[in-house]
């Protein structure tokens, strides 16, 4: 179990003049690290800082020895979130919902465009072991940067547990970066630090004393 923790705050006080120029200008995310955004308990992923609750699990998706995406579990729902380098003058939400959109129907399934609360998403619905199994696809696009989420399980049909994930996905805080990425190219994320350090006792034969026991459990899946 790995617990939340909070984003650091400055030693020094704010200057008053300072603090009206960090107040956020939008109502919502998701936000991009160099903007003002609201402070709140989050789990620093490197790429991501992902929004947590005593609720959630929270699994990290590997591809080879990558880190590429975050997923949480909530009632019997999964919040499936990537974040991806893109152009500085365009974004390439439109583009990857086509091929998004492309890939739903090779695999036999159906999808269809819609609006949702962050715009244009997917409605699909995808074949697995002969059930039809809905999933909402949305996409968001930053500075640089492209958010994608996919929401299935009962979250996909029920609105009031698919608010709570969409509430994470307006929070979360992507970290693009300055150096020089591909298009497409997917923003690395990386296990916390309280996650690493429990691993390194665990190898040095050192008992975890799991000091962060009230946090969302932290998981890979590969």
């Amino acid at each position: 179990m790995f617990g939340r923790r909070k984003e650091r705050q400055h030693a020094e006080a704010p200057d008053p003049a300072e603090e009206v120029e960090r107040t956020p200008t939008r109502e919502s995310g998701p936000w991009d690290a160099d903007e003002p955004h609201p402070a709140r308990e989050r789990v620093d992923l490197g790429g991501l800082l992902l929004p947590v609750d005593p609720g959630f699990e929270i699994q990290l998706t590997v591809e080879g020895d990558r880190i590429s995406g975050a997923v949480v579990l909530f009632q019997e729902s999964a919040l499936q979130v990537q974040a991806f380098a893109a152009p500085k003058r365009n974004g390439i939400w439109d583009e990857v919902r086509g091929e998004v959109a492309a890939a739903v129907k090779n695999a036999g399934g159906t999808c269809e465009e819609r609006q949702g609360p962050f715009g244009a998403e997917l409605d699909a619905r995808i074949p697995d072991n002969g059930v039809s199994q809905p999933v909402r696809y949305l996409g968001v696009d930053g500075p640089r940067w492209l958010l994608r989420a996919a929401i299935s399980g009962r979250a996909a049909l029920d609105a009031e547990v698919a608010a709570t994930l969409e509430d994470v996905v307006r929070d979360i805080v992507v970290v693009r970066g300055d150096g020089p990425m591909a298009p497409h190219e997917s923003i690395e994320l990386r296990l916390p630090a309280e996650a690493r350090q429990a691993m390194g006792q665990q190898e040095q034969g050192r008992p975890d004393l799991n000091p962060f026991e009230r946090g969302p459990e932290i998981a890979e899946t590969r």
